[in-house]
């Protein structure tokens, strides 16, 4: 006697990944700040941190304490942002949604012509993300972020014509994006005329993990 699979199977996915974007509301005066006081410390500290960046110009990390009063509202967003995100991770699974603190730290990339950030992640921290503030007059498109499945077993030998292996985020100004620091990304190399300005930034839980 047969099984009725199309009637008694039950379909569910594991092991999600999550990810949460954002449009600010408040982008365009924000980033008007924040574009000024970035290029003015890139202009004052020199060389700037050699970290994913190949080329371009990574601040010290911090809490953009350098950018005044907007980088404290972007600090602040940030602390919500992963507030709600870990928010909808806890009702998804059904878990109780406890206050969670944050340790949180951030840094300004500037990338011109050519510029771009090898494939990397963020060790050590829970939620991680980016925040767009200019995105530099793109000839063809703007360079996209790329975010790869961390299962890279699952990316080339499962069902490979239904798995998505990547996913593009475009630069685009006063968009938020957030999701797990194990997840690996890039940056493709800038393509533009203009300076394309970004924000990275990590929320470590506390007690992590």
């Amino acid at each position: 006697m047969g099984i009725n699979f199309a009637e008694k199977a039950r379909y569910a996915n594991i092991f999600v990944t999550p990810f949460v974007t954002c449009l600010l509301e408040d982008a365009a005066e924000l980033n008007s700040a924040l574009r000024e006081q970035i290029l003015a410390q890139q202009r004052a500290s020199g060389g700037g941190v050699s970290k994913s960046n190949q080329g371009g110009w990574h601040s010290d990390v911090g809490e953009l304490e350098f950018c005044g009063e907007a980088g404290k509202r972007l600090m602040s967003y940030v602390r919500e942002f992963g507030d709600e995100a870990t928010r909808r991770l806890f009702t998804r699974y059904r878990e109780p949604v406890v206050p969670v603190e944050w340790n949180v730290s951030a840094w300004a990339n500037v990338n011109r012509a050519g510029d771009f950030n090898s494939i990397h992640l963020h060790p050590g921290s829970t939620w991680s993300g980016t925040y767009y503030v200019d995105a530099g007059d793109p000839t063809d498109g703007p360079a996209p972020l790329q975010l790869f499945d961390p299962c890279e077993a699952r990316a080339v030998t499962f069902l490979p014509k239904v798995t998505q292996a990547s996913v593009y985020v475009h630069a685009q100004p006063g968009l938020m994006v957030l999701f797990p620091s194990y997840v690996p990304h890039m940056v493709f190399p800038h393509a533009g005329t203009g300076t394309r300005i970004s924000i990275a930034f990590n929320l470590r839980r506390r007690p992590f993990p």
